[in-house]
């Protein structure tokens, strides 16, 4: 199984990218295609080391910027690093991509070359978040920033895989992030998939607040992209605040920094919990294989983690449960009409 690269993708790109793909090669054994340059793949790979047994170099011209408007890149370079991965995917010769690079054109990308499953009408960009029970799944967090309620639902069915197979989680609890608990709370669009929620035969909870996103209440949180983007930028601006601050108060006097030295393990453990880093990249799911997209100043590591996130879905199978789910909601909205028709 083969894990499809973009060597060139990134704001570090391509040297921690390549660094990233060598220790997943080489201490991971993850089988992988680098695509990029070749000329300057090799060149990162010489500093460290012999081409490691399973890491296939892929030839790429051209490059998509990471401030590049992604249709225009899509449409006029056909030979960038992003699209060449796609079609790895789509031919069959790699199951899933991880990129760091231009996060529109890689969704853009992924979904014009690979395509979206039977049954999946708009793909969902997926986050994972931390809470104090371990981590829970937010999307859609940017795919799409107007939904219709029957899409939240596919989200509500991604997510719900995606918790199971990937985070461990048994029986994932399903929220729908609106403005109060009560049904009858939020938009025309929540309460509408809040009725539609009910009837998937998934682990709906009911509505979960903001407050909610990060206290462990649900497993899974499903909304528009246009709302899970900005939960999703303004918690990574808290963060560092806080994480600034501290280090400010910290830093005050000779008393504070000895007890900055003192708990510096504790620091660092946390610090580990609400790194983007740690857990590697956000899948696009919906998509056929696999899509993985990393933070634009992803490091090293970062790639690493990616590559292991996404070889983890493809073991799963979590393309294919989606799927099989997908079709069962179809085939059940068919037969309920069916019999509307018919009375």
């Amino acid at each position: 199984m083969k894990i499809a690269v973009d060597g060139m993708g990134g704001d570090h790109a391509p040297r921690a990218i390549v660094e990233g793909a060598f220790l997943a090669a080489t201490e991971d054994r993850r089988s992988l295609c680098l695509v990029g340059d070749l000329e300057t793949l090799e060149a990162e790979l010489a500093r460290l080391g012999d081409l490691p047994e399973g890491l296939e170099l892929v030839h790429s011209d051209e490059v998509v910027e990471m401030d590049e408007a992604a249709t225009t890149a899509l449409r006029k370079k056909r030979k960038a690093s992003i699209r060449v991965c796609a079609e790895l995917v789509e031919e069959g010769r790699a199951r899933a991509l991880v990129t760091a690079g231009n996060t529109g054109a890689a969704m853009v990308t992924a979904v014009v070359v690979m395509g979206t499953l039977q049954g999946v009408d708009r793909p969902a960009l997926a986050t994972v978040v931390p809470t104090p029970r371990g981590s829970s799944v937010l999307l859609d967090v940017g795919a799409n920033v107007s939904s219709k309620a029957s899409h939240l639902r596919q989200f509500a069915v991604m997510g719900h895989f995606y918790a199971q197979e990937i985070l461990g989680t048994t029986q994932p609890r399903i929220g729908l992030l609106s403005v109060g608990e009560e049904e009858g709370k939020g938009t025309e669009l929540t309460r509408e998939v809040y009725r539609v929620l009910e009837s998937t035969g998934l682990n709906f909870l009911g509505n979960v607040e903001g407050r909610d996103v990060f206290n462990g209440e649900a497993d899974v949180i499903v909304c528009d992209g246009f709302v899970g983007n900005v939960v999703l930028k303004s918690s990574e601006a808290l963060a560092e605040l806080l994480f600034g601050l501290l280090g400010e108060e910290l830093r005050r006097n000779p008393r504070t920094r000895l007890g900055a030295v003192l708990a510096r393990p504790a620091f660092r453990k946390v610090e580990r919990r609400v790194d983007p880093e740690e857990y590697g990249a956000a899948p696009l799911l919906g998509v056929r294989g696999g899509c993985f997209i990393g933070h634009g100043s992803s490091t090293a590591e970062g790639i690493r983690n990616a590559i292991r996130r996404a070889t983890e879905f493809c073991q799963a199978r979590v393309d294919i449960k989606i799927t099989e789910k997908v079709e069962e909601m179809h085939r059940e909205e068919e037969a309920l009409l069916g019999g509307v028709e018919g009375v």
